[in-house]
């Protein structure tokens, strides 16, 4: 796997873990969880710039955010327990169809 592709994936990681700790940090009112999000959501935006020198901006946001929004609708089923009705679950799926068209098909990703 080229490093840029590593990049992004603990960007994504790290962004689904600083999400996850906003849900639990009440609305910052709890300390460790927030400190949580700002550490994740720090590092998380510097791996998505080392990113950035490798593919365009507008492609690795596309999938840095489509990959975490699925990854945090399945963190919230099943560590947060909230339901997801049909819609949403087609929803999720179009996310993960267009990240793969643009992967797979698209010559701006660099790979």
């Amino acid at each position: 796997m080229p490093m840029h592709y590593f990049y992004l994936v603990l960007a994504i990681v790290t962004e689904t873990i600083g999400t996850s700790a906003l849900q639990a940090s009440q609305q910052f009112t709890k300390f460790w969880p927030s400190l949580v999000v700002l550490l994740a959501y720090g590092f998380s935006f510097y791996m998505m710039g080392l990113t950035l020198k490798f593919m365009p901006v507008g492609i690795v946001y596309a999938i840095w955010s489509g990959l975490g929004i699925v990854c945090i609708a399945l963190i919230g089923l099943f560590v947060f327990g909230q339901r997801l009705d049909l819609p949403a679950i087609l929803g999720l799926t179009l996310i993960i169809l267009g990240v793969l068209t643009i992967h797979l098909f698209s010559k701006t990703t660099g790979h």
